[in-house]
């Protein structure tokens, strides 16, 4: 009996309407469009689109909005595409910023880019920090809305990022009272932004011992990472971290900052 070929598994019709589906989406304004129009422009029947964005739902590359009812590119399609040049470019660019960053305050630091409604720890200073309380750090998920890192880019992102978020974290268990809360939530983006820099002061159940600033990184107009200081409540207040941290931890963003204006893009 021979082997198969490559020339025998026949196309995956469904897998090829779907990534084209996504395509055109991806081609409207701030990748939204209504069932209507995906369905002209890629020549399939209405049921046949409906069914694939059903799929793609379920699966978090799309959501509908609640405000008109348009189909709307969700978080999730950032792990197909540029999100992870991004993150790589990123993260080369804050490796010698980080170690200067730590000499300087002694305490860790971690620079985080958001993945889903979390953010992932890319690289830390834990391991080296002599007042480290927890060395394992890179690859961890931080709450976006309750810890400083996640503040911070939440409070900075884009208007329909921020709203593609919140529909993603009133599903959380741990976070939905929080995104439910609009109050909290125009307070906590409008406090953040006027200070310039987004805090946890104890404010995360599982971690009461931490305290945490951040500020955000950018690149051009866009914010694409956070940059923290941790510490322990219990050593330093919030008032005293701020005071003796930030203007470091501002200095580091910006090195970061005009680091990856030198680094190619891909």
């Amino acid at each position: 009996m021979r082997p198969r070929t490559d020339a025998d598994y026949s196309t995956v019709r469904s897998l090829v309407r779907g990534l084209n589906l996504l395509r055109t989406l991806n081609g409207h304004d701030k990748g939204r469009a209504s069932l209507t129009q995906l369905a002209e422009e890629t020549g399939l029947h209405r049921t046949t689109v409906r069914r694939l964005l059903e799929t793609l739902i379920e699966e978090g590359y799309v959501r509908r909005s609640e405000s008109d009812d348009r189909y709307v590119l969700a978080l999730k399609v950032r792990s197909l595409s540029e999100g992870f040049t991004d993150d790589e470019r990123v993260s080369s660019a804050a490796g010698p910023v980080l170690g200067d960053l730590l000499q300087q305050v002694r305490w860790p630091s971690d620079l985080c880019t958001p993945d889903g409604g979390a953010m992932l720890i890319r690289e830390s200073t834990h391991r080296f920090s002599a007042l480290s309380f927890n060395p394992g750090m890179v690859g961890t998920h931080l709450p976006m809305l309750i810890t400083a890192a996640g503040r911070a880019y939440f409070s900075y992102c884009e208007d329909e990022e921020r709203e593609a978020l919140l529909a993603l974290l009133r599903q959380d268990p741990q976070q939905g009272k929080f995104a439910a809360d609009r109050r909290y939530i125009d307070n906590l983006v409008e406090r953040t932004r006027a200070r310039g820099y987004s805090s946890n002061e104890g404010d995360w159940e599982a971690e009461r011992k931490i305290g945490a600033i951040a500020v955000p990184v950018f690149e051009e107009s866009k914010v694409l990472a956070t940059l923290n200081v941790i510490y322990l409540t219990r050593a330093i207040s919030h008032a005293e971290a701020a005071e003796r941290y930030l203007p470091a931890l501002h200095r580091a963003s910006q090195q970061i900052e005009a680091a990856l204006a030198r680094l190619p893009r891909t």
